[in-house]
């Protein structure tokens, strides 16, 4: 029996003709592909969870997956893939060093709470709620905007705060 690589991933054949061991060696390529691309595509890229990063994150998994059950070729994809990821890192390169840019990509945090008082107009802006907020202050071990010196919504929508220095 002589099985090249070109059978083994069921490469040329109808997606309906596949048997259970090409999926899954296609599955196996997919995967390490993936993981490949993820690497090289900086630490960042998933830690971040910016609007930026996430679309990268959803366009390579979507486009990724469909070279499993055969509705995209194999090759060009990974292609496509390696070009979106270089991309990311271009843009990411040039948002770290031109901040209009980066703003323009990933938008600019704004701040909620300024010694103490809240900004409803920023709040309303984010659709963040009272309750919101007074959860992500919670997360950040504090229950009393007035004891907060300033809170921010990040640009990944998270909430940051730095608390007021306690007098001993």
């Amino acid at each position: 029996m002589d099985l090249d690589l070109f059978d083994l991933l069921g490469l040329g054949k109808d997606p309906g003709d596949f048997t259970s061991l090409q999926v899954s060696l296609r599955a196996a390529v997919i995967f390490f592909t993936a993981l490949i691309l993820v690497r090289f595509g900086a630490k960042r890229f998933l830690a971040r969870n910016t609007a930026f990063d996430v679309i990268l994150a959803f366009i390579l998994g979507s486009t990724l997956s469909r070279t499993i059950n055969n509705s995209a070729p194999l090759l060009p994809t990974i292609v496509a893939c390696l070009v979106l990821v270089l991309l990311h890192r271009l843009l990411a390169a040039l948002s770290f060093h031109f901040h209009h840019i980066g703003s323009l990509l990933k938008g600019n945090a704004e701040k909620l709470i300024s010694d103490g008082k809240i900004d409803p107009a920023v709040m309303r802006k984010h659709y963040l709620s009272e309750k919101d907020l007074m959860e992500a202050l919670r997360l950040k071990s504090t229950d009393n905007p007035a004891g907060v010196k300033s809170a921010y919504i990040e640009r990944n929508g998270d909430v940051s705060v730095v608390s007021r220095e306690k007098k001993s």
